[in-house]
């Protein structure tokens, strides 16, 4: 079993972070083992229909001082779709999708920063304002 390190983004602003194994995003749930420095055995149950997005990440802590870019260079190899990300409270990302269909629960976006934190993100649906087509 894979253990993906995510950071859990609420639509109410809470952010959590720690493992899973059983994310999957056709499920309306999944655990979370908190990133306490102990192991937890009791996992925390997150609702998907609670979040913004999950943010599979490198690292926990990554670098405040980097600024992620929001667009694509000549040279950047990416498959799927380039689109820009609008959410609800106003945050922007940009980034690949290999669909984008917001009548499902969400939808994977790979950055369209290959040095970023993020090695993929799931949007959620809800809390996404609007989608550009780059």
């Amino acid at each position: 079993m894979t253990n993906n390190k995510i950071v859990a983004r609420f639509s109410d602003g809470r952010v959590l972070k720690g493992v899973t194994h059983d994310f999957a995003p056709n499920k309306p749930s999944f655990h979370l083992f908190m990133n306490s420095g102990v192991p937890s055995n009791e996992p925390i149950e997150i609702n998907i229909s609670d979040l913004k997005a999950v943010f599979f990440v490198k690292d926990y802590g990554g670098n405040s001082a980097y600024n992620e870019r929001k667009d694509f260079l000549s040279e950047d190899k990416s498959y799927g779709k380039k689109v820009k990300i609008v959410f609800s409270d106003g945050e922007i990302l940009a980034g690949t999708s290999m669909g984008i269909d917001l009548n499902r629960p969400g939808l994977f976006l790979a950055p369209a920063d290959p040095q970023s934190n993020n090695s993929r993100i799931f949007v959620v649906s809800s809390a996404v304002k609007e989608i550009q087509q780059l």
